[in-house]
């Protein structure tokens, strides 16, 4: 009895504390929403007074029902976290949130995957085909060129992490938790609470840009390789896409990310295989790099293009909030984001500077046009693979934009939902899949330039959506939490990355005008 009446005043007094906290730091929350700075909105916030409460009588409960008796030991160690414990610890090694909404059922229910699958993921987006472009990168940019490869690996991986970050506000006991679910969610928190909505749209349509782009230049390069592959053939480029389009209509029947793993798992290979016999090729012309042509002056009105490729060829921030979030252990993710991005750093630095000292002012946009026809079209086989193998992340990604800001968006979506009660897809929705394959192809088809459509759309999105957005609300978001260098680094690539957009678009458009007045083909 006196344990029950010692462990009651216990419980009182510290509720009190907890309101008389409450108060307090709702006070101070208050003064920065006047200053244009909130940790979380007022749904996030009742969301957090709902876990607190549910957890705080759970575990009450518990206790008052198993009173440990004078022959009873200690608990066992980890035999204190409950199932579906809400609470993701500040060092990343507590259980993982399992939702702040209501459904967190569904959720539990979806594959997770490993964290070397969310690296082979991560991988296949930032070393996949676009490494193809690099070199061209360096002929307009030279050693300039090789520091942006890395400044681009350091700054995307930073972005990354912070955009992370944005995902998950702490509670009243300094726990982390996640509270957002996606880069709409974010956005969306940064505009509360005058236009809740302004920013999921701004990012969504940035991403169905980006996912559908990248999309876009996989046909186009397929088509490309293949014509460069067998030029005897009397198939044209166009041809080819069209061909290429049918080999990825299965797309359309993808469920979840545990099957798009597989294939980025085999485009890994493919890629492996392809950076061998590329460096293998320029190695045994060593003796002939022109090291005197690697400079440090830059294509003024090329360069521009380039830096859109190069950061392009790092775009993964829109994948990321869905990537963690089907994560077995979230807590790895800072850990597989340095060494993808480390990796990529290192191969595409060297990928592009010993295939642009092989062939120094004739590197054409696709490195591998400059190899010797008997080992092109072997080389070329193996990109086409992986380009069809890569083609389903972005896809994918991009069909789930659509239908959740489209189909299935609460009561305001435009659409009635395109799945069914048990959660098959329906005819009509398949079909829409079936459109955006076909839309990729006539955007392929009626502009077939890789290298410019690349600049314009690292130019134009992925400085956004890497640069820009992340760092933004990182400051809006975590303000009260930031250091003085946290500060400063998001201010400079903010600044960085919008000099670098707006000059990288500009010149991508005046490329691509340029090459339908002389009807220039790649």
């Amino acid at each position: 009895m006196a344990h029950l009446i010692r462990h009651k005043l216990s419980n009182k007094l510290t509720n009190a504390a907890h309101t008389v906290s409450n108060k307090s730091q709702a006070k101070v929350s208050g003064v920065f929403a006047r200053l244009g700075f909130q940790a979380a909105t007022d749904e996030e916030g009742l969301g957090f007074a709902e876990c607190d409460d549910l957890d705080y009588d759970y575990r009450q409960g518990m206790q008052m029902d198993v009173l440990p008796g004078e022959d009873e030991g200690p608990p066992a160690e980890g035999e204190g976290e409950m199932d579906g414990d809400s609470h993701y610890q500040r060092d990343g090694t507590g259980p993982r949130p399992s939702s702040l909404k209501t459904g967190g059922s569904l959720d539990e229910d979806k594959p997770k995957i490993t964290t070397w699958e969310a690296g082979w993921n991560v991988t296949n987006a930032i070393q996949g085909m676009f490494v193809l472009g690099l070199p061209y990168a360096i002929l307009h940019g030279g050693y300039l060129g090789l520091f942006l490869i890395i400044f681009a690996a350091v700054v995307c991986c930073y972005t990354g992490k912070i955009l992370i970050a944005c995902l998950y506000e702490e509670n009243e006991d300094g726990i982390l938790v996640r509270v957002r679910d996606s880069y709409v969610d974010i956005a969306n928190a940064c505009c509360a609470p005058r236009f809740p909505a302004l920013g999921g749209h701004v990012v969504n349509v940035a991403q169905i840009i980006e996912l559908v782009m990248t999309c876009i230049l996989y046909v186009v390069v397929s088509g490309n390789l293949m014509v460069n592959s067998f030029p005897g053939f009397p198939v044209s480029q166009k041809a080819w896409s069209v061909v290429a389009t049918a080999a990825l209509l299965p797309c359309a029947f993808l469920k979840n990310l545990k099957a798009v793993s597989k294939f980025s798992f085999l485009c890994t290979l493919a890629h492996f295989v392809i950076n061998v016999l590329v460096i293998a090729y320029c190695l045994s012309r060593a003796r002939e790099w022109a090291w005197e042509k690697v400079k440090f002056y830059i294509d003024v009105k090329k360069f521009p293009i380039s830096i859109g490729i190069i950061v392009f060829s790092y775009t993964s921030q829109i994948f990321l909030p869905s990537l963690e979030g089907n994560m077995q252990r979230p807590s790895e993710f800072h850990c597989m984001m340095d060494w993808t991005h480390i990796s990529a750093c290192v191969l595409k630095g060297l990928f592009a500077l010993v295939a642009y000292l092989t062939w120094a002012d004739a590197t054409k946009e696709v490195i591998t046009d400059n190899l010797p026809s008997t080992i092109r079209a072997v080389v070329n086989l193996f990109l086409v693979a992986k380009a069809l193998l890569s083609y389903p992340l972005p896809f994918f990604a991009a069909v789930e934009v659509l239908e959740k800001s489209l189909f299935q968006d609460g009561g305001r979506a435009l659409f009635p939902d395109c799945y069914g009660p048990s959660g098959q897809l329906k005819s009509w929705g398949l079909g829409l899949r079936v459109a955006l394959v076909v839309f990729t192809l006539l955007m392929a088809v009626f502009v077939p330039h890789f290298a410019l459509l690349m600049g314009l759309t690292g130019s134009l999105t992925g400085a956004g959506l890497c640069f820009l957005l992340p760092s933004l609300f990182h400051l809006k978001l975590q303000w009260r939490n930031l250091l003085w260098h946290h500060v400063f680094f998001d201010v400079a690539i903010f600044v960085i990355g919008g000099i670098c957009a707006i000059s990288g678009f500009i010149h991508s458009v005046e490329g691509l005008i340029e090459a339908y007045r002389y009807n220039i083909h790649d």
